[in-house]
Formats: C-alpha cells, sequence, structure tokens
C-alpha cells in the first residue's frame, strides 16, 4: 500500500516539526512521519532557547507560545567548593528574549503540530515506525514503515526524504552512512527531587572532585542530572539508590530532606551519551539533520537549539528548487551541510573541550575521598564576577549559539492580534478563530 509526497520528513521532534511546517508554509506538500501515538513521554530536552524563541515570533507563533505553562532562566549560576558564584546572565541578550524558556516538550511540539495543521500541504503521521528506505539506481525515492496500530507495512515514495529521527537514526542505519565518534568521559543520571519556594531559583550546577550535577528550576521539582563516569551505570546501580542518595547530600546538603523521594532505580533514566557527526550529511534524494547528523554532548543543553536551527536553513534553501522543479539537487543538500558545519563543529569541539579540561577530571576523583578545598576560585570565574558584563558570553553562547537562523520571508507571519488588528473593521472576527475573517 503506497502513497506519494514531495518531502517525506521522519522524526517529529522539533527539527522535524519545524522543518514540516516550514515547508507546509511554502506551498510544499511535506508529510511528517512520526513513529509515538502522541507527544507524551518523558522528555529531558525541555529547553527552547532565545533563537527558538525569535523564530516563534517571525512564524507569528510567539504570543501562543508565551500562553504555554513555563518557568524562564535569565541566569544560571555554579555552587563551586569556594561558594556560590554566577556564570551567565542572559539579561544581557541582545534582542526581545534575554532568557531560556522551560516548557514541557509535548507542549512545544502540539503546538507546532497544531500550526503546521493549518497547512494544507502539511500531513502527519502517527504510529509511523520507518523500518526501511525506497531507491532507484542509487536515488532515494521514499521510505517502508509500520503502522504501529494496525502492523500494516506501507511505503510513502518522495522527492526528498529527511532524516530527523534523532541519536539513533533508523534512516542512517538504513542508508549506511557512519558517524566519526568522539569520546566522551561521562553518562548521566535524569532524576527528579521536589522543589521547596525558598530553593534558589533557576538553573545551578554543583560542580567538585568526583561530582558533577546540575538542577534545573521545573517549578514544583529540580530535574536533575548527575553524571557518572561513562559505562559506570550498572556498577553503580548494584551498590543500591542509597549510593545515589548519598552522593546527592555530599553534594548538595540542602537536599538532604528530600532526597528519600528517590525510592528505586526505576525513577532514575541513563542518558547514554554520546558525541558524534556524520563526514556527509546527504545521498541523493536524502538529507540528515539534527541528533540524526550529529548528536550533541549535554554540556550547554543546545542539542534543540542546533537541531532546530538546521531544520530553518534546510527549508530556506531547499524550498526554492522543490517549488520551481519538485526535487532537490544533491548539490542544495551539500549547501545545507555546508552552511550548518561549522557551527555544530564549533560548538562540538567546545564541548570536547569541557569534557577534557574539566568533566574528564572530575569525573576520575573518588567522590569518597575529594581533595581538600583551597576555597579559591577558577581564575576566569574570579575575573566573570568582578567584570559581570563577561557573564553575556556564556549566556549568548547557551541562549542564541554561533550562526543563529531566522525564518524566511515566505514563512513569516503577523501574531494573531497585529493581525486582526491590520483587517479593516468590517472583516475582524470575534470568537475562537484565531484571527481569520469568516
Amino acid at each position: 500500500m503506497g502513497k506519494k509526497t514531495t518531502v517525506a520528513v521522519v522524526g517529529g521532534g522539533p527539527a522535524g516539526m519545524v522543518l514540516g511546517l516550514l515547508l507546509a508554509r511554502a506551498g510544499i506538500e511535506v508529510t511528517v512521519l512520526e513513529k509515538h501515538a502522541d507527544f507524551l513521554r518523558d522528555f529531558r530536552g525541555d529547553t527552547v532557547h532565545a533563537s527558538t524563541l525569535t523564530l516563534l515570533d517571525d512564524l507569528g507563533l510567539g504570543e501562543r507560545f508565551a500562553a504555554l505553562p513555563q518557568r524562564r532562566l535569565d541566569r544560571v549560576a555554579a555552587q563551586l567548593d569556594g561558594g556560590l558564584v554566577q556564570i551567565a546572565d542572559m539579561s544581557r541578550l541582545p534582542g526581545a528574549h534575554k532568557h531560556v524558556a522551560l516548557v514541557p516538550q509535548w507542549d512545544f511540539l502540539d503546538l507546532l503540530a497544531d500550526a503546521a495543521a493549518e497547512e494544507p500541504s502539511f500531513t502527519l503521521v502517527r504510529e509511523a515506525d520507518v523500518t526501511g528506505l525506497l531507491a532507484e539506481q542509487g536515488r532515494v525515492t521514499g521510505v517502508r514503515w509500520t503502522d504501529r496500530a494496525t502492523g500494516q507495512e506501507q511505503e510513502l515514495t518522495a522527492a526528498l526524504t529527511v532524516a530527523c529521527d534523532g541519536r539513533h537514526s533508523a534512516v542512517r542505519a538504513a542508508a549506511g552512512l557512519r558517524t566519526r565518534g568522539f569520546g566522551v568521559p561521562m553518562d548521566v543520571w535524569w532524576f527528579r527531587l521536589p522543589r521547596r519556594a525558598d530553593d534558589v531559583p533557576g538553573g545551578l550546577g554543583r560542580f567538585t572532585a568526583g561530582h558533577f550535577c546540575v538542577l534545573i528550576d521545573r517549578g514544583d521539582y529540580w530535574q536533575c542530572a548527575y553524571m557518572i563516569r561513562k559505562g559506570s551505570d550498572a556498577q553503580l546501580r548494584a551498590q543500591g539508590i542509597g549510593e545515589l542518595r548519598r552522593r546527592m547530600v555530599a553534594l548538595v546538603p540542602w537536599l538532604g530532606d528530600r532526597v528519600d523521594t528517590l525510592e528505586s532505580w526505576d525513577e532514575v533514566k541513563l542518558l547514554d551519551v554520546r558525541l558524534d557527526r556524520l563526514r556527509r550529511w546527504y545521498a541523493r534524494g536524502l538529507l540528515l539533520i539534527g541528533d540524526a547528523a550529529h548528536a550533541m554532548s549535554p554540556v550547554g543543553g543546545v542539542g534543540i537549539n542546533l537541531a532546530v536551527a538546521d531544520a530553518v536553513a534546510a527549508a530556506r534553501i531547499l524550498a526554492p528548487e522543490l517549488r520551481r522543479d519538485g526535487t532537490a539537487s544533491t548539490r542544495a543538500l551539500r549547501r545545507v551541510q555546508l552552511r550548518r558545519w561549522w557551527p555544530t563543529a564549533l560548538v562540538q569541539g567546545g564541548q570536547r573541550l569541557a569534557h577534557r579540561a574539566v568533566l574528564g577530571k572530575a569525573l576520575d576523583a573518588d567522590p569518597a575521598t575529594p581533595p581538600p578545598s583551597t576555597g579559591r576560585l577558577p581564575f576566569l570565574v574570579r575575573v566573570a564576577q568582578r567584570f559581570p558584563v563577561l557573564q553575556a558570553v556564556p549566556a549568548r553562547l547557551v541562549a542564541i549559539g554561533p550562526l543563529p537562523e531566522r525564518a524566511p520571508g515566505w514563512a513569516r507571519r503577523a501574531p494573531a492580534r497585529e493581525a486582526a488588528r491590520s483587517l479593516p473593521d468590517g472583516e475582524r472576527t470575534v470568537g475562537g478563530d484565531g484571527g481569520r475573517s469568516a
């Protein structure tokens, strides 16, 4: 049983949904294949960065996004052995958005899906598990997929297939593409602890010899990321959940009144950290973006930001050819990689440096017998405390990043309130139709 589309997007995450929305606004027939029935899953990457917030404004979705339940992170602090210090001050960012928004990712994806559904050329197929690629004369011509609800196998032919299906990309495997891996020193345990009203607001990192933990303020709970030596998960779990409780109390003593809420290892999820990059992000009829092309370390929490930027660049570069010829040339696919390769390599280079210079050394130490502290802050941290304007540098690297992408003109829309004001009085509508005339 086969169907046809112009662009098949595999994966309904941030990159896939943004790409689908933008191409649909160009009038291009696009079908997004999402493996799950809905977006209600336990994501850990729930950050929407300042550059993505600006993109939502361009798309006329800023007001809708602002209405979602969210927390705003405008400062990042670190608890070092020498004291509590502020690392990044996002109030110094340029533009309207001087923060990172913490929003449940399912709400963000639902917003994008609803906006895309307003475009007649957009289709979202849920419970579509892509199992292989279609090809003719060395060119990818679509995908094979299984309907997880019925078990029925189907085919979708397409002029262009775009893989947005993450670091374990089925499309990448089916195409036989191999990544270049960069060693990482850690994996991450993700779990939640209750948050009190008088706790430190915003994001907090706690660093010391043998320990590294990040706490993300989610309102009534802390989203906790505790880093462990790569490959040590099974060994540490064998010591019982009490070992994690003990480590957290030693690291952040004021959490001691709530660590007992961690009752079992079932509440602790392992993130198998990867840092890799494809040498070539494309083949004839096929493009890979986001984590499918370059898996990012959690350092800086910038993976979603880069994936969304990939999608915007791909839409801007490919849409003219797709509208004109109904296909995308290999030359155009190469241009997407050339555009997005250097910001990706730059960020990954910074992450590799952090792994070697900070995380690897810290995790090599025995947390049970940390070395005595001098109480003296690292040099760069001391400089940033003395000259707070320098805190804008890490804020910009995280919240905006290198080479932020803006929406192309043909994809932009005025906010609903602005659009309604621009209509003549007789054409304004009252009610829930989003400001469109009847």
